[in-house]
């Protein structure tokens, strides 16, 4: 009996870490490159380095080793959605205090920028 408990929580936790890391598709992470590396939209790379980017900035540090830099997304997309809050001299804007991007675009680049 005591190897039943024992199975249940392994499965139990397994499957509530699955539900915690949600798959994201090739689609969300291939619109997120195109509003990231669009002049028009987000515009990262005016100000970043990113792999396969062309005639990147270098006001902002690369983007490479994101996951490694930001292990909990939620404090990458809350330095998207407005860096001035951990650094208020930073030049980044903010890009979800002032609207430049919609929260669903947010959440694309970062999709995206999890991958690099």
């Amino acid at each position: 009996m005591n190897n039943i408990k024992k199975l249940s929580s392994v499965l139990l936790t397994a499957c509530i870490s699955g539900w915690a890391m949600a798959e994201v598709s090739d689609e969300q992470i291939a619109a997120g490159k195109a509003i990231a590396f669009d002049r028009n939209a987000g515009n990262c790379l005016s100000c970043h380095m990113i792999p396969e980017g062309e005639l990147p900035g270098n006001v902002g540090p690369p983007l490479i080793q994101m996951k490694l830099r930001f292990p909990d997304r939620s404090v990458l997309r809350a330095q998207v959605w407005d860096a001035a809050v951990r650094n208020p001299n930073t030049v980044m804007p903010p890009y979800g205090r002032h609207s430049i991007l919609t929260e669903a675009e947010i959440d694309r680049v970062i999709d995206f920028i999890l991958t690099i």
